[in-house]
């Protein structure tokens, strides 16, 4: 439970410091707006087509019995709506951190100054930084749409299914957006997406308690706005507390 705790505080730092520097959150919000808007808009267009796509996927039930041909497609249409909020969700912060990638980085390092924290890095120029980012942000991305996969296929068990694919869905992607934040100063010491997940597996307890509030926050409108920049902050610190942790030194990539 302590190492829970700290995750927690870890992120109510984070959402300390960013309610005290206005510009670093206003710097922090626009990208997380224009992420919003493009998901939701996208999320949007599949409910309004979801009835078609349907029809589409399930030409053997044409034949059906009324009531179990559109129980059917009311079922996979719910099954598909739910699976592309949770990649949605998810995947919201990997295209956030990839739109404004710039700001967040300046938001890590004002942080890490207030802090006393190690800023070193080892030493990459920017357009190698800017590789690594778009790199581990599609591998998240894979990540997160197989594990959207995965939750759908699980939805699909009734009643259980449903119960478990919420429990299941909110684990995950507390697991993906901990992986997400803190990547700026994994990516800064040159270290690969397979040492972050490595890292954070030594230490469930504090990267749940860090990440599973921030992923319920995270599916609040507006709120999103705040949490994102304070996860930032948040995942910074987290980043640091479990490096320090690590026996001896990691060879850069």
């Amino acid at each position: 439970m302590s190492s829970f705790a700290a995750g927690f505080r870890a992120l109510g730092s984070g959402t300390g410091i960013i309610l005290r520097s206005p510009k670093l959150l206003l710097l922090g919000a626009i990208p997380a707006l224009i992420s919003a808007l493009l998901l939701l808009a996208s999320l949007g267009t599949l409910i309004y087509f979801s009835g078609d796509l349907t029809s589409w996927m399930t030409p053997f039930a044409d034949g059906w019995a009324d009531f179990a041909r559109k129980g059917l497609r009311v079922l996979l249409g719910v099954a598909l709506v739910g699976a592309a909020a949770v990649l949605g969700s998810i995947s919201f912060i990997a295209l956030t951190l990839l739109i404004g990638g710039p700001f967040y980085e300046h938001i890590a390092e004002q942080a890490e100054e207030q802090l006393g924290l190690d800023t070193s890095d080892d030493g990459a120029g920017f357009a190698r930084q800017l590789g690594r980012g778009v790199r581990d942000s599609l591998k998240l991305v894979l990540v997160a749409l197989i594990g959207a996969v995965v939750l759908l296929v699980i939805g699909f068990v009734p009643v259980a299914g449903q119960i478990a694919g919420v429990v299941l869905g909110a684990l995950f992607g507390a697991w993906v957006i901990s992986l997400e934040m803190v990547g700026l100063v994994f990516q800064r010491r040159g270290l690969a997406f397979g040492e972050r997940h490595r890292s954070l597996r030594e230490h469930k307890a504090m990267t749940l308690g860090f990440g599973l509030p921030a992923y319920l926050l995270c599916l609040v409108p507006v709120l999103q706005l705040v949490v994102i920049p304070a996860a930032v902050v948040g995942g910074t610190i987290l980043a640091h507390r479990v490096l320090d942790a690590r026996p001896g030194a990691v060879t850069p990539r």
